[in-house]
Parts: structure tokens; sequence; C-alpha cells
């Protein structure tokens, strides 16, 4: 029995989950996890070695042979050094996906994730952690919204941090995204059937946030 609950909230990219998650952590005095992360620098790492990303066997190898970490802001480390924003650039959101698909990836860091989310008072964000990586999770959440939502706030999010580029790429490899995400055959996106389904279109963070904390140990 755990002490404090896990927090699982799951949706697809760009709905805003880490923004959601880190006020929701912050506000229970629980530590938050970036699962998606994981595979971002897992993609940066094989760009970096020049592993192609189609190469499940080898992407597992690659991501076994590193540490990873998060720091008590909930950034993650690759070998004890942050990763910051190289692992955001368009380039390795879609090497995130691509290498998603692997069963050789998923779970190399499987362990990873349940490690740092075993005792509970945790809130973690990914694509699969109500279904997959914590299916018994004591508070599982789904965030949803339109293409477009999603779209305008990644395209706001990247141009903030100097990266030129256009709303409509943003919103097609977006789609593209979601594409991989739920046809993988390895814990494809999907709701949990238990999981509370959170529409974000009209909400900000804060209400999401308001309204996620709301339906703790009530559903």
């Amino acid at each position: 029995m755990r002490r404090k609950p896990v927090i699982a909230i799951d949706g697809p990219s760009g709905v805003g989950k880490s923004t959601v998650a880190k006020k929701v952590a912050k506000r229970l005095g629980f530590f938050y996890v970036d699962t998606g992360a994981l595979y971002r620098s897992v993609a940066w790492l094989a760009s970096r070695e020049k592993v192609s990303w189609d190469d499940g066997p080898q992407l597992a190898v690659l991501a076994r042979a590193h540490g990873f970490s998060y720091s008590e802001t909930g950034e993650l480390q690759v070998d004890g050094a942050p990763v910051g924003l190289k692992i955001r650039t368009p380039e390795i959101s879609r090497g995130a996906s691509a290498v998603a698909r692997h069963a050789e990836v998923r779970l190399a860091l499987l362990d990873v994730q349940r490690d740092i989310g075993n005792e509970g008072g945790v809130v973690l964000e990914g694509r699969d952690i109500g279904t997959t990586v914590f299916p018994d999770a004591e508070e599982k959440f789904f965030l949803g919204a339109s293409s477009r939502v999603r779209a305008e706030r990644r395209f706001r999010e990247l141009r903030s941090q100097g990266v030129n580029v256009s709303l409509d790429d943003v919103e097609n490899e977006q789609r593209g995204r979601d594409e991989n995400d739920k046809n993988r055959e390895v814990s494809p996106l999907v709701k949990a059937d238990d999981a509370v389904e959170i529409s974000c279109d009209t909400l900000t963070a804060d209400e999401v946030a308001d309204l996620l904390i709301s339906q703790l140990s009530t559903h």
C-alpha cells in the first residue's frame, strides 16, 4: 500500500500535460515526472551517436547504456547532466515519436519510470502511464484538446524559444505524431477505462489543474 497516490496524466502531444502536471505536483507537494522526456532523450542520444531511429534493438542498448534521473524540479538529466532545450526541437519531437514505437525501447525505459514513481507521491505525465506504466495508479486522467488548439500552443512555445516555424507545419507534424502514437503496436495512446477525461480546449492550465485536483479520490 502506497502512503501517497500515483497520479497518472495521459494525453496527446501539445495538450498541456507538462504544464498541468507541474502545477498539480507543486500544489500537492508531489514529485513531477515528464516521461516523454525519456523518449526525447533517447532520440537525441541516437542522433548524437548515429543510431537509426528505426533500429529498435540498438536504441534499447543505447537507452540502457545511459543513466536517466530527474532533478527536484522534474527536469530530466542524462548521465547526471540536464538536457534542457536540446530535446525540445521539432526534429527531436519527431524522433521521440519514432523511437517510442519500438517495444525494446519502451521495455528499457519502463523500469526507470516505475522506480521513480513506485513509492507514490508523484505526478507522471505521458501517453501510457495509466495503461502500461502504472495501470494500478490510484488517480488517472486523460487530457484532450483539438489539434488546432494544441498546435497553437506548441507554436507559441517554439516561437518563444526562437524556433522559426509556421503554425501549419506545427499542426501537420502534430497530426503525424498523433497517428504514430495512436497506431503503434506497443502501448498505443488510449484513454484508460478508469481515467477521468478532461477537455482542455477552453480551459487555462490553472483551470485544468483546479479541475483535476477537485476530482482526486472522488471518482
